[in-house]
């Protein structure tokens, strides 16, 4: 059976990495984006030149709505899906707490939390053999942040990051015994896009003395990650926590 892979947040960064390698392992892949349909449409590009079917839907992941169309969308393409990964994620700019308005924290939280949960809900319902499904596998985009804490710079994101970890360990524990499989990759400092969404483009190479490795990581090297934990091979993996963030 040809896997069927949903990606949120997959025009650009760790989402874009993860969707090409995806392509290489042979699955079918949607590519969900917010706002960028011609990054999107260049990931689809790149997936289907590796020899794999590619689709691209917009879709905002803190908005019920578009999530159940987003889903709708797979279904009436491919059928039920196999894997989940929840990518979507955003940073803010530097910021101690009290100096966060609640309208940032009510975003922060929409997207990287209540956007996991309405993702993974939506899979679990196509993938569950509760539900008539053939089971899964869901992999959650943490991060190191969720240990360390993001002090003076992004608690509030940090505390997201937090949330998916413990939604990662209670879920797979709910949907073990139904064929699906829940982890969770925590990375650390990756040189992507989103540092500079949060006003710090040069934020991975700047912070890579404090890195064991003496460097940022790459999103190939998160995806590697990523895409095992969909595969087969973790096949006994389930509640997991992941660091990939070169020793930080």
């Amino acid at each position: 059976m040809t896997p069927i892979t949903l990606i949120t947040g997959a025009s650009r960064g760790i989402g874009a990495a993860t969707a090409r390698l995806c392509a290489v392992q042979g699955h079918r892949v949607a590519i969900n984006y917010t706002r960028d349909a011609g990054a999107a449409d260049e990931v689809a590009r790149q997936v289907q030149a590796l020899g794999a079917e590619a689709m691209t839907i917009q879709a905002d992941v803190s908005q019920e709505a578009d999530v159940l169309r987003m889903f709708e969308a797979v279904d009436a393409r491919w059928g039920r899906l196999t894997g989940l990964v929840n990518n979507a994620g955003i940073v803010d700019v530097k910021a101690r707490v009290d100096e966060m308005s609640f309208e940032r924290l009510q975003r922060m939280f929409a997207i990287n939390v209540h956007g996991s949960f309405l993702c993974a809900r939506e899979a679990v319902r196509r993938m569950s053999t509760q539900h008539g499904g053939v089971g899964g596998a869901i992999v959650n985009v943490s991060s190191v942040a969720a240990r360390a804490g993001g002090s003076n710079q992004y608690v509030d994101y940090a505390a997201s990051k937090g949330a998916i970890d413990t939604f990662t360990i209670g879920l797979s524990k709910e949907v073990a015994a139904e064929g699906i499989r829940v982890n969770a990759v925590r990375p650390g400092i990756t040189d992507t896009e989103i540092h500079a969404s949060g006003g710090q483009p040069e934020r991975a190479w700047a912070l890579a003395s404090q890195i064991p490795m003496q460097r940022p990581g790459h999103p190939d090297e998160i995806a590697q990650a990523v895409v095992w934990l969909l595969s087969g091979a973790a096949s006994y993996t389930t509640g997991a926590l992941l660091d990939v963030g070169g020793g930080r």
